[in-house]
């Protein structure tokens, strides 16, 4: 897996939530299976079923998180020859529209709040650029040019 890049608040949302379902969840669905077992005949108890599947989900879930908490990186404010890079704003004009987007890891994204992940077809473009240098990205609407007025 490659780095995963998030902000130190939500490295925390995520450590939370594992948290959550290894010391809580994981015990409530396991009190729940051995509720259900005592109902008798498993091959016909709803309630049975139920809890396999809701256990199957929190072990899934601890497992993704597990997996990305071990390759997160803190998005850090930092100077890189001012090229864009992972917690870059940046400004930048296409045609007469100027737009500001701030580059996040995908955990992060929100396009309608103008946070694009490096990994989206934009953000990987823009990465490495620096400020007048003018990017080609394709899009379904054809080749878009972009220039970068300003990195901060």
């Amino acid at each position: 897996m490659s780095k995963q890049y998030l902000t130190k608040e939500r490295l925390e949302e995520f450590k939370t939530e594992l948290d959550e379902l290894k010391n809580k969840r994981r015990n409530d669905v396991a009190q729940r299976l051995k509720q259900a077992k005592e109902y008798g005949d498993l091959s016909e108890n709803s309630e049975y079923a139920e809890a396999r599947e809701e256990q199957a989900n929190v072990e899934t879930r601890i497992f993704e998180l597990e997996d990305l908490l071990k390759d997160a990186v803190i998005i850090e404010k930092t100077e890189a020859n001012g090229a864009v890079q992972v917690g870059s704003v940046v400004t930048i004009k296409k045609g007469e529209k100027t737009s500001v987007y701030t580059i996040v890891g995908k955990y992060e994204a929100k396009p309608e709040e103008g946070k694009i992940s490096d990994e989206s077809p934009l953000g990987k473009a823009f990465m490495d650029h620096k400020v007048g240098d003018k990017i080609s990205v394709t899009t379904p609407a054809g080749v878009m040019i972009y220039e970068i007025l300003k990195i901060a």
